[in-house]
């Protein structure tokens, strides 16, 4: 399976964190799925680093790590990905969610996320 992991899930594996459902740990931790993390979540770390509401002890550096130390995979912003955003529900306000979800669509990946409103688009997901 490709799992799409939210900014939350990288920050949790990260610290072992038990916010981590077990579904959830079990996937991202299963060498049969393919993990991969947008340049959405690398985007929305630097702007919650720059405006203190995250606190990562390495910064964007650190993040880095993260995704390398985990193998995962980093996915960029395609125009299919931006094109899609228009045909979406007005069911999250959060920009950066909102690209995932219609990255996950677009890529048919599985989105990994403790988020209760991505479950209101046709979208997979696991939690």
């Amino acid at each position: 399976m490709n799992l799409l992991l939210d900014t939350h899930v990288i920050l949790w594996v990260a610290e072992n964190s038990p916010h981590l459902s077990a579904r959830a740990k079990n996937a991202v931790l299963g060498r049969e799925n393919e993990k991969y993390v947008s340049v959405v979540s690398v985007w929305e770390v630097a702007i919650k680093l720059g405006s203190r509401k995250l606190q990562l002890d390495g910064g964007l550096v650190e993040f880095f790590r993260i995704i390398d130390e985990n193998n995962f995979t980093e996915i960029s912003i395609e125009r299919d990905h931006l094109s899609r955003l228009g045909g979406l529900g007005d069911f999250h306000k959060d920009p950066f969610d909102r690209l995932l979800i219609a990255t996950a669509l677009t890529e048919d990946f599985t989105i990994v996320t403790a988020d209760e409103n991505i479950h209101k688009y046709k979208v997979n997901w696991i939690w």
